[in-house]
């Protein structure tokens, strides 16, 4: 929760400034001026010391307070928020009125106004009022401000909360299209081979210990343990006919994935291609210098491949667009395919 700027010490520090300067005027002709009077037989300056800093605490008084009470008003939630405003700048007119006669009568007492002290208490109204206005101005200002930041911290706790919603919502769409996926492969694999459907029993289940983790982001080198047991898996069920090329350097493995990145890959390049004796297919994983990972494959087109991009590759484009903002490339050209992933140090 941001702290709010309406509070003691921003009162305090504004109530001197403006008193500061509303008396810069009498501390420069105090310090400076060369104007001289003889009273009772001293040299005195004209403008004396006592009363400029009198003048000042008076003025600090008279803002300090009135902030107090703004700030006070402004704070409350018993209007609108623009009867709220309103309120607070007729509460703090009246009120200046009351505060500056206290002050200038307590003044009377360490200064001769004169033979018309009420005509100077006037002017120390005047003068109040002027206080009053600028107190108003930029306590409003801060108010308004404050509202501001409040409003735009909101909004990014609400879009961060849309946005990892959003996240797991697209990771949960992945999970039951791979578990679909395995359980095809293991039906098929019960009807031709028992002893290979054994096997791939058992390194499923290490798969899905992975997936059911609940992690936003992995190491590469988590990532890349899990989709080599996926591959092995694959092996299991096409045998040569499918191969896995590994050039990977290992000083990226500290750097982070998002899960199941690489295995949607690999699952969307057996899906959509020719994988036989005839036409076996190699997919080759590659780190780069740009700090990235890349998936490639010959384009080996199926006679009945579905068209457009598989549910997988496109959900992990939006999952890294909603985590990081950033964006994976693929490219489909020279007869072959290739999807590069961003690593995050």
């Amino acid at each position: 929760m941001q702290k709010s700027p309406l509070n003691y010490r921003t009162a305090f520090l504004l109530a001197l400034a403006i008193s500061l300067l509303m008396n810069m005027l009498f501390l420069i002709m105090f310090f400076f001026s060369q104007s001289t009077a003889k009273m009772d037989g001293h040299v005195q300056h004209i403008f004396r010391l006592d009363m400029t800093l009198l003048r000042i605490f008076f003025n600090f008084l008279v803002a300090f307070l009135l902030y107090l009470l703004n700030f006070n008003l402004l704070k409350h939630k018993w209007f609108s928020r623009k009867g709220r405003r309103i309120y607070s700048i007729l509460t703090v007119l009246v009120c200046t009125a009351i505060i500056s006669c206290i002050c200038s009568l307590v003044h009377m007492k360490f200064d001769d106004f004169g033979p018309h002290p009420y005509r100077a208490i006037g002017g120390g109204m005047f003068r109040d009022y002027l206080i009053a206005i600028v107190v108003i101005l930029s306590s409003q200002l801060i108010y308004l401000s404050n509202k501001q930041q409040q409003t735009a911290l909101e909004n990014e706790r609400l879009q961060a909360e849309y946005m990892k919603t959003r996240f797991m919502a697209l990771k949960n769409q992945v999970d039951p299209h791979f578990l679909f996926n395995s359980l095809n492969t293991l039906s098929s694999l019960i009807q031709t081979d028992a002893d290979k459907a054994q096997e791939y029993v058992q390194q499923l289940s290490y798969v899905f210990r992975y997936t059911l983790q609940n992690k936003e982001i992995i190491t590469l080198e988590e990532e890349l343990k899990f989709t080599l047991a996926y591959c092995h898996l694959m092996q299991i069920r096409y045998g040569d006919n499918l191969q896995f090329i590994q050039n990977t350097d290992e000083k990226y493995y500290s750097y982070f994935i998002v899960p199941l990145s690489l295995q949607i890959l690999v699952e969307n390049a057996i899906k959509h291609n020719v994988v036989s004796n005839r036409q076996p297919l190699a997919i080759t994983f590659s780190t780069s210098e740009k700090a990235t990972i890349k998936i490639s494959n010959p384009v080996q087109p199926k006679k009945d491949a579905e068209s457009g991009e598989s549910i997988g590759l496109s959900n992990l484009a939006e999952r890294y667009r909603l985590l990081w903002s950033k964006e994976i490339a693929i490219r489909n050209a020279g007869g072959i395919f290739e999807v590069e992933i961003p690593l995050i140090a």
